[in-house]
């Protein structure tokens, strides 16, 4: 969870996905090495860092102004669609981790 919420942060902070990844890996990885888990556990936390890193996109990601120009939205309007469309499939993303984390 923790490794979501710091993919989470920096991604909001800073705006970039790519820096919240590497960041956040190169922040919790000791701790992930340093733990007893399994394969399928470490893929989770990627996959939970993935998810992190591509929630509540904003002006200072370049992606936001890719859609926004792409289909010609104001700024408002891709706050409204992109932005909230990133967070749901961040929020998913991190429930489907949760939910196979459980299971495996």
């Amino acid at each position: 969870m923790s490794a979501y919420l710091v993919s989470c942060a920096l991604r909001i902070a800073q705006g970039s996905a790519t820096v919240a990844i590497t960041a956040t890996a190169g922040i919790i990885g000791e701790t992930v090495a340093a733990g007893d888990y399994s394969q399928a556990q470490i893929a989770l936390i990627v996959i939970a860092i993935s998810a992190g890193s591509i929630i509540l996109s904003h002006v200072n990601d370049g992606g936001f102004w890719i859609v926004s120009k792409y289909f010609n939205m104001t700024v408002k309007q891709t706050l409204m669609t992109w932005s909230v469309l990133e967070t749901i499939l961040s929020v998913v993303g991190f429930a489907m981790v949760l939910i196979v984390w459980a299971i495996v």
